[in-house]
C-alpha cells in the first residue's frame, strides 16, 4: 500500500494537469509553474506510481499517456473536484451573499424556453456575487466538459444526458404546426395533403440535414413533405415564419413564446413527443449551490401548470 503521508497533494494536482494536456509545457504554463519544476515532478510521480506516465511521442510533438495513465485520468479528476468541493463548500448556499458561477448546457430552444425565464427572473433569485452562463449542449462534450467541471447542469431530452448523471425530469413536450398569423392558409386545421405540400423550414441541430424525425413519422406513412429550409438552431424559426409563407414543426412551448406571431394547430398525424431533462454530475448531488439552482428550474416549470 503507498503511503499516502509521504504523498504532496500539489504532484496529484501537477498530474492531473499533465495527463489532460499530454504536455508538459501546456500543464507548466497552466500551473504556473516553469517547464523544468513540472520535469521534476513528473519523476517524482513515476517513482510513486512505478510507471512513465508520459511517453515521448512516436512524432516527436508532445508526449502519450501510459496504459496506467489513462487508467487514473477520471477517478484522480474525480477525486480532486470532489476534495476541491469539500475545502470550498459552505454548509448553506446564500444567493444573494455568496459567490458563484453557474453553466448550463443546453438547446437552443430549451434557453428560450426555460433559460429565458429563469434568466428574466434571475434579479429576484440571486445577488450581484452570483453569475449564470448558458452555452450549446453538445452530445460529443458533455461528458468530459462535465469532468472538468465545465457545466454544473445539462438541459436535455433523454438521449442528450449521459446514463451515469443524476438527472431529474423537467418536462413533457409535444411537437404543433406552425404558421404565421395571416397565412394564405387560412385558420382551418391542417390536413395531411396540405402539411406535406407545404414549405417546410426544418431544424438540424448537427447541420445540413433536410431529413428529420418528422420525415421519419410521414416515411412509415408512405408520405414525404417539402423541405425547402434547413437551419441548425431552433430559435432562428419563429423569426422566418413571421415573415415568408414557409411553415414549420416546432416544440409547442416554443411556438408558444411566439403566439403574439405565429399560430399552431395540431399535426394531422400521430408523433411523438419527447420529455426534457435537468442533469448533474454526482459529485454535485449534495453541494448546496447546485441544489439551489436545480429547485429555480423546477419551480419555473410547477408554475406553468399552477
Amino acid at each position: 500500500m503507498v503511503d499516502l503521508r509521504g504523498i504532496d497533494l500539489n504532484l496529484l494536482v501537477s498530474l492531473d494537469a499533465l495527463l489532460e494536456e499530454a504536455n508538459v509545457t501546456r500543464a507548466a504554463e497552466r500551473l504556473h509553474l516553469t517547464q523544468p519544476a513540472l520535469s521534476t515532478q513528473l519523476a517524482r510521480l513515476w517513482q510513486i506510481f512505478g510507471d512513465p506516465l508520459l511517453i515521448p511521442s512516436t512524432s516527436g510533438r508532445g508526449m502519450t499517456r501510459s496504459a496506467r495513465a489513462i487508467e487514473l485520468t477520471t477517478p484522480l479528476h474525480d477525486v480532486l473536484k470532489q476534495l476541491e468541493a469539500v475545502v470550498r463548500q459552505q454548509p448553506d448556499f446564500d444567493p444573494f451573499a455568496d459567490t458563484r458561477r453557474f453553466t448550463i448546457a443546453a438547446s437552443d430552444q430549451a434557453i428560450a424556453v426555460l433559460g429565458f425565464q429563469l434568466m428574466q427572473s434571475w434579479p429576484g433569485h440571486a445577488g450581484p456575487g452570483v453569475q449564470l452562463a448558458f452555452v450549446v449542449a453538445e452530445q460529443s462534450t458533455s461528458v468530459e466538459r462535465f469532468e472538468r467541471g465545465e457545466i454544473d447542469l445539462l438541459i436535455g431530452s433523454e438521449r442528450m444526458v449521459p446514463a451515469w448523471t443524476k438527472a431529474r425530469k423537467l418536462y413533457d413536450e409535444h411537437f404543433v404546426f406552425a404558421q404565421r398569423k395571416g397565412h394564405p392558409r387560412g385558420l382551418a386545421p391542417v390536413d395531411l395533403d396540405s402539411y406535406c405540400a407545404l414549405g417546410h423550414v426544418l431544424v438540424s441541430t448537427s447541420g445540413g440535414s433536410f431529413f428529420g424525425f418528422m420525415d421519419e413519422h410521414l416515411q412509415a406513412l408512405g408520405r414525404v413533405r417539402r423541405v425547402v429550409l434547413s437551419v441548425q438552431h431552433f430559435t432562428l424559426v419563429p423569426e422566418l415564419l413571421a415573415r415568408t409563407d414557409y411553415v414549420s414543426t416546432l416544440p409547442s412551448r416554443l411556438v408558444a413564446r411566439y403566439r403574439d406571431v405565429l399560430d399552431a394547430f395540431d399535426l394531422p398525424f400521430e408523433a411523438r413527443g419527447f420529455s426534457l431533462f435537468a442533469a448533474w454530475h454526482p459529485r454535485d448531488q449534495a453541494d448546496p449551490g447546485s441544489v439551489w439552482l436545480r429547485e429555480k428550474l423546477t419551480q419555473i416549470v410547477a408554475n406553468w401548470h399552477a
